[in-house]
């Protein structure tokens, strides 16, 4: 299967947006929530982002520094109508794998499971790129089974850790308490910080 830019613009198209929770899920609001604010000025990453309901949350509690990215333009229009007030500079249609910047925080949300499985890999490498030293990559991910030949791609814990442990200290990477009812006892909370 090629997850493409081609293919993602036909899933918004054809509203074919399953994974989208239509705002932002418990696990993340409750991380930022809990965040000071000298952490406002952080350049925080949502890539993947879809909606971007977790953008718009973030962006709207405070947090100016925060860029969106996808590969498909629809979103990020979606996304522009929304929140007419977001910078459009910083909105990025651009390939995850092709940019080039810097964060201090990465969201993880229904980003990774999108992805072809084989680029694990290259997705954990590419996030510690992206980090700033000491930079957090949060969010959630699941854990279970899932799809095989389409997204949303799943797998295991144990899995996941392997492809990140090259590139961070693991602080927290544990069944959610929090997760939205439709993927509750599904989700992993990680917190991960780049060695």
């Amino acid at each position: 299967m090629n997850l493409n830019k081609e293919f993602w613009d036909q899933r918004y198209v054809s509203n074919d947006t399953g994974w989208d929770a239509s705002n932002i899920t418990t696990p993340i609001k409750d991380y930022f929530d809990q965040l000071d604010d000298k952490d406002k000025n952080l350049r925080v990453l949502v890539p993947g982002c879809g909606n971007a309901h977790e953008a718009e949350y973030v962006f709207r509690s405070g947090f100016k520094n925060v860029f969106v990215a996808d590969i498909s333009a629809f979103p990020l229009e979606n996304f522009k109508k929304r929140v007419p007030e977001f910078p459009a500079e910083q909105l990025l249609h651009v390939d995850f794998f092709l940019l080039k910047d810097s964060f201090d925080i990465i969201i993880e949300q229904t980003f990774f499971c999108a992805l072809d499985p084989k680029l694990r890999p290259e997705y954990a490498a590419k996030m510690a790129e992206l980090l700033k030293p000491g930079g957090r990559l949060v969010g959630v991910l699941f854990n279970d089974t899932l799809n095989n030949d389409k997204p949303p791609f799943g797998g295991t814990k144990e899995e996941y850790i392997s492809y990140f442990r090259p590139y961070f200290e693991i602080k927290y990477f544990e069944t959610c308490t929090n997760s939205i009812p439709p993927r509750a006892g599904r989700e992993l909370f990680i917190y991960l910080i780049k060695k």
